[in-house]
């Protein structure tokens, strides 16, 4: 590498994606509601979700995260995965939310990724498949690829979160102290690759090989502050919103409260509903007339049979025969 680690870069691709992930918040907050729908906790979490992406994608993090250190690429997913992500869910209202995944398609994906073992999966699958070798080569070398690296973790910090804050209609629900698994899962499965950087006896990416111009120590050293930024910052986060999860079951237990109910996710589950109707009545096994499948159309049920005459002319005894 040639050149000032700490040269100043405008980055405006990423400004300007910056600025239009604002504004489509701002715009994607008025969505179901004839007002903005926003308490200003929410937007001050919106502001803290835009400040968390601009630094994770502009200078100077972003500049060191591309060539320079590998313990800045890890701050850098960081700031999008346990930062922007959680931010950005927390600061949509319910019905903007409910407006913003209502299409089918994005309802069903929002079904399948909401599940946590589906999350779960995902999300280490992204963190872990985005560390090989290869990936971190290819992100250093390509503007667009580190863009599209970004915008991959950033999606799947929205699915780690999904699941644990449950404020969008469509999210299976978790008690209180299944959420505070899942976290704790989520905590443990996708931090392997900082155990390897911490115990590795050799520099594993060859784009970060010039570190000590940028940060003053040599390569293995960044590899392993890397492995302990990941640990120091992941574990605090997952773990104490796990704690959350936990205080929370355990203060509605002890209220006797029950979990609020909201219209939307009613709403939700009757469009799921009509849906699956519908699905059932296209199906080529149903009847003509929507029938359930494997039910005949001209079916009936069978006529009750008269009872048995007791003898050939009546009742023994005849009329007058007592309890006849």
């Amino acid at each position: 590498m040639t050149g000032d680690p700490w040269a100043f870069h405008l980055h405006p691709v990423a400004w300007s994606a910056v600025v239009v992930v604002a504004v489509v918040s701002v715009l994607v907050s008025r969505l179901g509601s004839d007002i903005t729908g926003r308490t200003r906790r929410q937007r001050w979490q919106s502001a803290g979700a835009v400040v968390a992406l601009a630094a994770a994608t502009t200078w100077p993090l972003a500049d060191l995260a591309a060539h320079w250190s590998l313990s800045a690429l890890l701050l850098q997913r960081l700031l999008l995965t346990l930062v922007a992500a959680p931010l950005l869910l927390l600061s949509m209202p319910r019905p903007a939310l409910a407006a913003l995944t209502r299409p089918p398609p994005v309802d069903a994906l929002v079904d399948l990724l909401t599940r946590p073992a589906v999350a779960i999966v995902v999300f280490s699958s992204v963190v872990v498949g985005t560390l090989v070798v290869p990936a971190v080569s290819a992100q250093a070398s390509s503007v667009a690829g580190r863009g599209g690296f970004d915008a991959l973790l950033l999606v799947a910090g929205l699915v780690l979160w999904a699941p644990a804050l449950g404020t969008g209609p469509g999210t299976h629900p978790v008690s209180p102290v299944g959420r505070a698994a899942y976290l704790v899962v989520q905590s443990v499965l996708p931090n392997f690759p900082s155990v390897v950087f911490i115990f590795a006896r050799h520099p594993l990416y060859p784009p970060f090989a010039h570190v000590h111009r940028a940060l003053g120590f040599s390569a293995l050293t960044d590899q392993q502050v890397a492995g302990i930024v990941a640990k120091i910052g992941t574990l605090p986060v997952l773990w104490t919103a796990a704690y959350r999860a936990l205080a929370r079951a355990q203060r509605v237990e002890e209220q006797a409260e029950d979990e609020p109910l909201y219209w939307a996710d009613v709403e939700r589950a009757l469009e799921r509903s009509a849906r699956a109707e519908r699905r059932l009545a296209r199906s080529p096994r149903a009847g003509r007339d929507g029938a359930s499948p494997g039910v005949a159309e001209d079916y009936s049920p069978p006529a009750r049979p008269d009872p048995p005459p007791d003898g050939p002319d009546g009742p023994p005894g005849g009329p007058d025969t007592p309890g006849r």
